[in-house]
């Protein structure tokens, strides 16, 4: 089917879509290319930007390794996720792209789903619950829903006008959640910008749940679109390349908000901050870059290896750009770990117990884990302080 490929108002190109098998198989016509995805800036031949194009739109929906896909997928009766990326128009609410029908009128500020509500109950069930019934209703996967990454189950919803994602803990694992949770006090308490994570309950299980951080007049940009225009070397030489070119878009503060964001990722060791979940945001009007993304998606946190009672070993490592390194390394693109007051991290912990306390007749996390995920906590923090000191 023939479609214009929109960012909000602004017509990019008019291109051939094959909604079985979600690629692009023609491109028309290119009509304002600075407008397209920032990835594809760089590709102006048919081909390559057919290729990428198709790429990008797919690495926008639900990837194949989201946890219980097959179920998701037989449940909204769909075979793959491909099939899901046209049914909403292509939209999002993280970025203004659309696939506008060919000699159509359909308008942006008619469809979009930060001024529309949307059907998202059936989504939901069918994405979160144990027990859901087959989706049958076209109007269920009208639905930002269809254009949601990352391997945990999840969903958007609508509360008092307001766009809320939840979240679950990947497979049987339970933690996650509060993770996202605990990020949002340590960031709170140290005054880093960030989404805000609270937790619910849907059914039984305890899910995150963030609001929207784009707007209709903003997008994501990932840090892996940005770094796929830079010259690439190795992570720490491409890690001050990045921010040099944050600083030289006129954002604030960059180096600051990145390092913030490291020094999160040391005191839970954050095993999965990869360049999707990281980058900065862009007015899609004027195209201006306007800031850095504020941190989120900090889940895959606090693993523990317990192998007695006298002591908690860990395993995994973090991620510095893209290079996995150790936690002590990272920590030390941080400049000046004396700025942040550390003192306003001194109950964390306990703070932390109680919260998983609270919800163990859910989580049925024992008491010995909780124990063991406070004195890691507390030792992270502590260790963060001895190297101020330093």
């Amino acid at each position: 089917m023939k479609y214009i490929f929109m960012n909000k108002n602004t017509e990019v190109l008019l291109a051939e879509y094959d909604s079985g098998l979600g690629v692009f198989s023609k491109i028309y016509d290119i009509y304002n290319i600075n407008y397209a995805p920032y990835i594809l800036k760089n590709f102006y031949n048919d081909t390559s930007l057919r290729t990428n194009l198709s790429k990008w739109f797919q690495g926008r929906g639900i990837p194949s390794w989201r946890d219980k896909l097959d179920l998701l997928l037989h449940r909204l009766n769909q075979t793959t996720p491909s099939e899901l990326l046209d049914k909403a128009f292509g939209l999002s609410l993280s970025d203004q792209y659309w696939l506008k029908p060919y000699d159509t009128d359909i308008k942006y500020d008619d469809i979009n789903f930060f001024d529309h509500d949307f059907d998202y109950t059936e989504f939901m069930e069918a994405s979160l619950s144990k027990n859901s019934k087959m989706v049958t209703r076209e109007e269920a996967l009208m639905t930002p829903n269809n254009t949601t990454d990352g391997m945990l189950k999840k969903a958007w919803i609508i509360e008092d006008g307001v766009r809320y994602l939840l979240k679950g803990g990947y497979k049987n694992e339970v933690l996650q959640p509060f993770n996202e949770v605990l990020a949002s006090m340590i960031c709170e308490r140290l005054g880093f910008e960030h989404v805000t994570y609270t937790l619910d309950t849907y059914q039984d299980m305890v899910v995150s749940k963030c609001p929207c951080f784009i707007t209709k007049d903003t997008e994501f940009i990932t840090a892996s679109q940005i770094r796929n225009d830079m010259e690439r070397h190795d992570s720490t030489k491409d890690y001050e390349d990045y921010i040099k070119l944050l600083e030289s878009h006129g954002i604030k503060d960059a180096r600051i908000k990145m390092e913030n964001m490291y020094i999160l990722d040391f005191l839970m060791l954050n095993e999965d901050r990869h360049l999707n979940n990281f980058g900065i945001i862009r007015d899609v009007n004027t195209l201006e870059w306007l800031d850095v993304a504020p941190i989120f998606d900090n889940g895959q946190s606090l693993n523990i290896q317990d192998y007695n009672d006298e002591e908690v070993i860990i395993s995994g490592q973090g991620r510095l750009f893209y290079e996995v390194k150790c936690f002590d390394e990272i920590i030390a693109v941080v400049k000046d770990i004396k700025r942040i007051d550390l003192s306003r991290l001194d109950d964390l912990a306990l703070w932390f117990d109680d919260l998983l306390h609270k919800y163990q007749y859910i989580t049925n996390m024992s008491d010995r884990r909780i124990h063991k995920l406070c004195i890691l906590l507390n030792s992270r923090i502590n260790k963060l302080k001895k190297l101020g000191r330093e």
